[in-house]
């Protein structure tokens, strides 16, 4: 199942693809919630509902080239993230493989969708691009054991994790989170896959381009700390919750660590590929 907000007329609304359109479940039935993160909430038997209502003859739909998508998740309570998760990118950025993740936090008001633009901030000049893999949580829990944790992934969805690294570098005492949450700067979707469409999420494909020009090509069999690991991790910390979103970390490429570096300018337009999930498209203007 592919899961997604579209804006419509009514404003926000979960929606399910089904072949080249977009069904708007709470307009073909009132019991399914309008929003994604209600959704997560109802648990398998919702999902049984919903597989039910995207099949009725009845449904309200909207073609899928012309729906305008926002972040499948718009309104997540937490989105934490991981720094240098892959090990040829901690190589590059002449960082040592960390021994426990990396934390830090992006705003819910830097999420964008598909399609829409990044806006390069005016007070920063070193606005850089990272491909990441985003685990979409499922289920309430804390202090999960190992063998359990991967069932509290709903899914798997592309983020990216854009960077001013002029903030996040250069400003005393280094500012990750504030680097990292610039409005636009958390770009998401284009829909949310279940976990029983992705085969391993620590074997898939991705890639970035910039402008068509392959930027960052690895796997996903590179992260040092597995999803699994991460949901452990973070569930000592505080109760994950469904909606939750947790970007894993970026592979080699990123454009602060090339020679000569490569950052986002206006007319830019960033793809992002992960094998099985689609492509995430965004282009970047000016403020």
């Amino acid at each position: 199942m592919r899961l997604a907000t579209i804006q419509t007329t009514e404003g926000p609304r979960a929606a399910v693809l089904t072949g080249e359109h977009y069904v708007d479940l709470h307009a073909t039935d009132a019991s399914i919630p309008a929003r994604v993160r209600d959704i997560l909430d109802g648990g398998t038997e919702m999902l049984a509902a919903i597989e039910k209502v995207s099949r009725r003859a009845d449904a309200v739909r909207h073609e899928a080239k012309t729906a305008k998508l926002l972040p499948p998740i718009p309104d997540p309570r937490k989105i934490v993230c991981i720094g240098l998760n892959y090990r040829d990118h901690a190589a590059e950025s002449g960082a040592p493989i960390p021994k426990e993740p990396i934390l830090f936090s992006k705003y819910a008001t830097a999420l964008i969708g598909h399609e829409d633009n990044i806006v390069l901030p005016p007070v920063s000049k070193e606005v850089d691009f990272e491909a990441e893999l985003v685990i979409v949580v499922g289920k309430r829990g804390r202090n999960l054991k190992r063998e359990e944790a991967e069932g509290y992934a709903f899914g798997y969805t592309i983020g990216h994790d854009v960077s001013a690294r002029d903030w996040q570098l250069k400003k005393d005492g280094k500012q990750w989170m504030v680097g990292k949450t610039f409005d636009t700067f958390a770009p998401l979707g284009p829909t949310i896959v279940t976990r029983d469409e992705i085969r391993d999420p620590h074997n898939l494909g991705i890639r970035l381009r910039l402008n068509g020009q392959t930027m960052q090509d690895s796997n996903t069999d590179q992260l040092i700390f597995k999803t699994a690991d991460l949901l452990v991790y973070l569930s000592q910390v505080f109760t994950l919750e469904p909606g939750d979103l947790v970007f894993t970390g970026t592979p080699p490429g990123v454009g602060f660590a090339r020679e000569p570096q490569v950052f986002l300018k206006p007319g830019d337009v960033v793809e992002i590929e992960i094998e099985d999930l689609g492509v995430l498209r965004n282009g970047v203007v000016a403020s």
